[in-house]
């Protein structure tokens, strides 16, 4: 799908044209072979920069071919499956374009369609870093709502009711913080070697837009950091919890069994037909009970006072 947006700083929303014109956005969605080929044609891009742009796996970084600059990121989303993934997108920036190619929708196109987004499209630097910070505020709301996520799992840690499924879940999240970290560190170069100035004309404003979104991916960063230590500590904690649990519950097993088994083998010997001491006397019997009664309360009494109980 190919659209073309144009947006003066005059206009009040943004008109889309059947045809392309100088100072829009053209902006590119999932192309077909065919739309490939025509972007390529039109407005002579680098094949290779495209195909790689189609490639879910291209990581974030800086081209420069002749005028033109090719800047790729990854952004966040929510497939169909409502797991979080990133993807890339290629931003395409010379002289008299600036194009967009996703291989899905774009989240943040309805904030700029719909007027939420002060932005013209004549002023293509300026839209590009718009759209990378929509990006980032993409990353920072996802990135929040993982550590309320971990916040609440560790609640219940306390409470001892986390289950197999929040281990489930931390698997999950782990991934997906850890996909958030290939995408973000290697943002930050591109974003570092954009304020040179060198692939994009910066104004002094472009300029503190840029050191603003490296400050906030920056903290996206730490922040992913932060949430994976954090469920780091939670699993050995609970492992370290379960494993006291498990030995705390051994050795009262071990004290029921000696508990029984001490008065079974005293009883088992007096009920043999072999001559035995006492065995003609009338106490013998009372004396049995009372002598096992007494040795399993002494035991018990040692296994409270080395807090087995």
């Amino acid at each position: 799908m190919i659209k073309y947006y144009y947006k003066s700083l005059r206009s009040q929303q943004v008109q889309e044209l059947g045809e392309y014109k100088r100072g829009c956005w053209v902006y590119v969605e999932a192309p077909s072979p065919e739309e490939v080929e025509q972007i390529i044609t039109k407005f002579k891009l680098d094949p290779g920069h495209i195909e790689d742009a189609l490639d879910e796996d291209e990581m974030p970084r800086l081209e420069k071919e002749g005028d033109q600059s090719y800047i790729f990121v990854r952004y966040a989303y929510k497939n169909a499956e409502a797991e979080l993934v990133t993807v890339p997108l290629l931003f395409i920036f010379s002289d008299d374009i600036v194009m967009t190619i996703s291989l899905v929708h774009l989240p943040c196109l309805e904030k700029f369609l719909k007027g939420k987004v002060e932005f013209a499209t004549t002023q293509r630097a300026k839209l590009v870093l718009q759209l990378l910070h929509e990006i980032v505020e993409q990353y920072d709301a996802y990135i929040n709502s993982t550590s309320k996520q971990i916040k609440l799992i560790r609640s219940r840690l306390r409470g001892h009711e986390i289950s197999n499924q929040d281990f489930i879940d931390f698997v999950v999240i782990e991934d997906e913080l850890n996909e958030f970290l290939a995408a973000l560190m290697p943002t930050n170069a591109t974003l570092r070697r954009l304020l040179r100035g060198r692939y994009i004309p910066l104004f002094a404003e472009d300029q503190d837009i840029i050191e603003d979104l490296l400050l906030n991916n920056e903290q996206s960063i730490e922040a992913c950091n932060s949430n994976i230590k954090s469920i780091v500590n939670i699993r050995e904690a609970y492992s370290s919890i379960s494993s006291n649990n498990l030995n705390r519950t051994m050795k009262r097993l071990t004290v029921v069994t000696v508990m029984v088994v001490l008065p079974s083998m005293f009883f088992g010997l007096y009920g043999m037909n072999v001559d035995l001491p006492f065995q003609h006397e009338a106490w013998a019997f009372t004396a049995v009970v009372s002598f096992s009664f007494l040795f399993t309360l002494l035991i018990f009494s040692l296994a409270r006072r080395r807090r087995y109980f």
